[in-house]
């Protein structure tokens, strides 16, 4: 299993910017896959972005275009980068590592874009 401790949420002004970051316990070129995950009140969590090992990414369409998924080996850390933030991006975050087949997540870091 992987421990995952998610940082860098807070209230921001609609347009505005933020970055969330997920130390990871291993190395993450040595995970399958790192993501990123949001659940919103009263909705079902759902897949933000992933990076692999080899750093190949995939986003959501909702984010697309705002959000950038990175990876830093040396400080065994993923990286959401928002940008361009809406109200309906508020939610916790959640990171989300596989490691072996075995999925493991975050405490969750609450974002809330409002004015």
């Amino acid at each position: 299993q992987v421990q995952l401790v998610e940082s860098g949420g807070g209230l921001v002004q609609p347009g505005g910017s933020l970055r969330l970051s997920c130390a990871a316990s291993k190395n993450i070129f040595r995970l399958n896959i790192m993501a990123w995950y949001r659940q919103a009140p009263g909705k079902q969590r759902e897949l933000v972005a992933h990076i692999t090992s080899s750093g190949s990414t995939n986003y959501a369409d909702s984010v697309k275009g705002r959000f950038t998924i990175s990876g830093d080996n040396a400080k065994n850390t993923v990286y959401l980068q928002m940008s361009s933030l809406k109200p309906e991006d508020t939610a916790v975050y959640y990171c989300n590592a596989v490691y072996l087949g075995a999925p493991s997540w975050g405490q969750g870091t609450q974002v809330t874009v409002s004015s």
